[in-house]
């Protein structure tokens, strides 16, 4: 579609610019399809990581290795808040494509409808295989799905949650409560706002200005309230993540000044960010924690995402910007890896939890095996029945090849 735009003869300068334009969508499409795959292929990456570093989850391996906490707290700085942002950008593109109702509608039918299915089918497996591992049910997963999933109340002290599926809810969330908003920006493209973050985006540190909400989110209200994915009283969370929505919006409405910006100095964010995340990590390593602290490592852990962030749409934009075979099938697939990956990747660790290996094998094989089992469960049993793709948040497009 880009190589026909590019080689379509314009007939007027408005005809050009609407090509040009539409080749700039395509190219920006292009780069957070690939930045989504990628930062998913990561979280199953990140999840298999926890199964050994000394933080809580749900099942954890006999040696705990420290070390690990390191690379896992560098993917943990941005991994999310990225996330979040691309996922405004999505919305801005599909606002462009449906009326308000229709966008509404197929938000919750692409997020609440695999949050509920996940709830019962997904993670229920997740949750017995724990309580299983702590020695807090014995019995069969047969068992336990009628006596215990619906009757001790919600987790952790009883057995019904969404888990790692948090994401959907407040996905959802924020796609409602921001739409009037997203609205007026769109049909009102000359707004104060969109103006002046395009001129703060035309200079390689005019985006930093919107570092200034994160900084007083994660000074003034982390530390009253303190993660918890449960939706409601998550104010640090809502707050942090709906901001970062926001952002990834109004960015991708900017256009090119931001590509731009974040293609040509990539280098500079990449090196500020690795400054940034050596001198957080320093910083908790040589002093206990204070007030003074508090707000010290709370300004450069916000500065070091939004290194991070600026840096990965950087190189996207420099690199990730054609579409290919694989882009096509993993971008359609990453929906039902999200989904099932953590409950396949917690059964495969339950049986390895006292297997005499050490981290390497372990961690190849969890690693390998969850992304091997959900391909042959998505290949075999979602992409091509038309009736079980929408459980996991995919279009049905008629005969699927």
């Amino acid at each position: 579609m880009i190589e026909n735009a590019r080689l379509a003869k314009p007939t007027t300068n408005n005809q050009e610019t609407n090509n040009q334009q539409l080749i700039a969508n395509c190219m920006r499409k292009n780069e957070l399809d690939w930045l989504r795959v990628i930062l998913f292929a990561l979280l199953i990456i990140y999840h298999v990581g926890m199964f050994f570093v000394p933080w809580g989850w749900h099942i954890k391996n006999n040696v705990i290795y420290p070390a690990l906490r390191y690379p896992m707290l560098f993917l943990n700085q941005w991994r999310l808040p990225l996330l979040f942002v691309i996922s405004g950008m999505g919305t801005y593109f599909a606002l462009g494509k449906r009326t308000p109702r229709l966008f509404a509608a197929e938000r919750f039918t692409r997020l609440m409808v695999p949050l509920l299915f996940g709830m019962l089918f997904i993670i229920t497996p997740q949750v017995y295989f724990e309580r299983v591992a702590h020695g807090e049910f014995s019995g069969s997963y047969f068992d336990f799905y009628p006596s215990q999933v619906f009757t001790q109340g919600a987790y952790p002290e009883g057995n019904l949650s969404w888990h790692h599926l948090w994401f959907l809810p407040y996905l959802f969330l924020f796609s409602v409560v921001w739409l009037p908003v997203f609205l007026y920006l769109r049909r009102h493209p000359q707004n104060f706002l969109s103006g002046r973050i395009g001129r703060w985006a035309a200079t390689p540190w005019g985006l930093f200005r919107l570092v200034v909400p994160l900084y007083l989110w994660e000074a003034l209200v982390e530390p009253f309230f303190k993660s918890t994915h449960a939706l409601v009283g998550d104010w640090f969370n809502l707050i942090n993540y709906g901001t970062l929505f926001f952002y990834g919006f109004v960015l991708i409405g900017v256009g090119e000044p931001f590509w731009h910006t974040v293609r040509t100095h990539r280098r500079k964010y990449l090196a500020g960010g690795l400054v940034l995340f050596a001198s957080m990590v320093g910083l908790r390593e040589l002093f206990n924690d204070s007030t003074a602290i508090h707000f010290i490592e709370a300004l450069l852990k916000v500065l070091n995402l939004w290194c991070w962030i600026l840096t990965l749409f950087g190189y996207a934009s420099a690199y990730l910007v054609h579409r290919n075979a694989f882009l096509e099938y993993a971008n359609e697939a990453v929906y039902p890896f999200y989904i099932l990956h953590q409950t396949v990747l917690i059964v495969l660790a339950f049986h390895l939890v006292h297997v005499s290996w050490g981290l390497a094998p372990k961690f190849v094989v969890l690693a390998a095996g969850t992304f091997a089992l959900c391909l042959m469960i998505y290949e075999l049993a979602i992409r091509r029945w038309s009736f079980v793709r929408p459980l996991f948040g995919l279009r049905n497009k008629g005969k699927v090849t």
